[in-house]
């Protein structure tokens, strides 16, 4: 992976937030989201090899891994109305759209019944940064919302988040434990 002068800036960023701020979510969030946005201000740097989709499933390369596993920059590549499952990440996450158009659906659980329920639902632009965890909201369903070309965006989590053990919700009720890996791995 090489990195260019806009991903190592952001990585220094980044670096620089973790030591500070360890455990505090809120911090990191609220200023990780201003170096986010500008990462994804111009998307030049994105290296070609990370910009590749496929027809069969959404792509999701990593781009970089913290030494210490405290945070994970992802590139995600969707294909026209690919979609992930309702899942959840454990972990704090950023969400930032650099090209094309994806819809986030937010869902609650309730773990007696174990009924999935929609909350609600937003699109995200160009620019437009989401944000998950634990403690703010952190099950979703995402797509692309266009059906006639890709969408990219840039993920960061708090955690190596493709070797984390999350959990896919299916509408039945049943919960399903899985790591997604990456596609460069």
């Amino acid at each position: 992976m090489q990195a260019s002068q806009s991903l190592d800036t952001f990585i220094n960023g980044m670096t620089s937030l973790v030591d500070m701020h360890g455990d505090n979510e809120k911090e990191i969030l609220q200023q990780g989201r201003v170096l986010l946005a500008e990462l994804i201000a111009d998307d030049s740097w994105l290296a070609d090899e990370y910009r590749q989709g496929s027809a069969d499933a959404y792509r999701q390369y990593l781009l970089y891994l913290d030494p210490q596993s405290r945070f994970s920059v992802v590139s995600f590549v969707w294909g026209p109305g690919q979609k992930t499952p309702v899942h959840d990440h454990t972990v704090w996450g950023m969400v930032g759209v650099m090209n094309g158009r994806e819809l986030c659906e937010e869902f609650s659980i309730d773990f007696e019944t174990g009924d999935l329920l929609k909350t609600g639902e937003h699109l995200i632009d160009p620019g437009g940064i989401d944000l998950v965890s634990p403690t703010i909201g952190d099950v979703h369903r995402v797509s692309n919302a266009l059906d006639d070309r890709d969408s990219i965006s840039i993920h960061v989590y708090g955690a190596d988040i493709g070797r984390t053990s999350r959990h896919i919700f299916e509408e039945n009720g049943s919960v399903k434990t899985f790591i997604s890996g990456y596609s460069n791995d």
